[in-house]
């Protein structure tokens, strides 16, 4: 039977808390359900749905609990790959049950699951060498020269502010799970996937996996989900309706619809796209769009994900 076709969204961990007095996660859970109300929008319209999502905001959370209670109880604290898998059952779940629930209330028969997902990267990635992503509490020198002798962390000091654990940011190379993801979605199953990029594994070279302190970036993870999955649409959604190019200039301009060369000349010029943010968004969809001939991509915020399936807004990004 042939499948319908696919649509690969990617939502990100942060659109899950509101502001800082809408942390808890009660508070993430009626997020969720407002971005599950527009993917189950596109389950309406006829597509077949993998969503992958961050979990930079909840990672956070879970080391810090961590972290606590290891030095007010004794308990171990939990390391970061399995940190990763903590938090990506509990997003899977928040987006899982709102959304199975919204399917039910609109009558339609589809059933929604998570998949605890591993992401192969490569043990020589250059970012092995040069980690930069920071996680977990402040420290004092002290406590950061025990933690690099100890436990080989790398550390740097932030602003004066104490000393803090940085790892890498490898590039996902292989989605363990493909061919059960691949599965579920053939089946007619919404699957939730990818969480947080995925959990960092290495191989050794004998062929098992073994997972490794580092975070991979979660667009980048669910851009080779939808070049794998060959969907025809890739949806990066985000904290803006639009993205703009010059932004916050007097030449500022917001793009509708650009083409594949475009946005490579716009992302060669390292001044339109903040390398934290909208950056990695944009190559994310560069490597779907040049492994996907047959492909378009969506860069728009959870409310307007409709509207711009319908031409109305969004930033659309198509081949030249």
């Amino acid at each position: 039977m042939a499948r319908n076709k696919l649509a690969v969204i990617a939502i990100g961990g942060n659109s899950l808390i509101l502001d800082e007095k809408h942390v808890r996660v009660e508070d993430q859970y009626v997020a969720a359900k407002e971005t599950a109300v527009h993917i189950a929008d596109l389950v309406e319209q006829g597509w077949e749905v993998a969503i992958g999502h961050g979990n930079g905001p909840q990672v956070g959370f879970i080391l810090r609990r961590s972290e606590i209670a290891a030095k007010t109880e004794g308990m171990h604290e939990v390391p970061l790959d399995v940190c990763g898998a903590d938090s990506q059952g509990a997003i899977g779940y928040a987006l899982q049950q709102n959304l199975q629930n919204i399917l039910y209330q609109r009558n339609i028969k589809k059933k929604v699951v998570t998949v605890i997902t591993q992401t192969l990267v490569d043990k020589a990635d250059p970012a092995f060498k040069s980690p930069s992503k920071p996680i977990g509490s402040f420290m004092n020198k002290e406590e950061a020269d025990r933690r690099v002798s100890e436990q080989g962390w790398s550390v740097v000091e932030d602003a004066g502010r104490g000393y803090r654990r940085v790892v890498a940011s490898p590039l996902p190379k292989e989605i363990v799970e493909l061919e059960t993801v691949e599965t579920l979605i053939d089946k007619g199953i919404v699957t939730i996937t990818v969480g947080g990029g995925g959990i960092p594994v290495v191989d050794p070279g004998d062929g098992n996996y073994a997972g490794i302190a580092a975070v991979i970036d979660k667009d980048y993870a669910t851009s080779l989900l939808a070049q794998k999955l060959e969907a025809e649409l890739f949806i990066i959604s985000t904290a803006v309706e639009k993205v703009a190019i010059n932004f916050g200039k007097p030449d500022q301009k917001w793009l509708d619809q650009i083409t594949l060369s475009e946005a490579k000349a716009y992302l060669a010029e390292g001044i339109h796209f903040a390398k934290g943010s909208m950056a990695p968004k944009v190559q994310a969809i560069i490597w779907y769009l040049e492994n996907n001939p047959k492909g378009k991509a969506l860069i728009t915020n959870p409310p307007n994900i409709g509207r711009a399936l319908k031409g109305e807004t969004g930033t659309w990004i198509v081949q030249d």
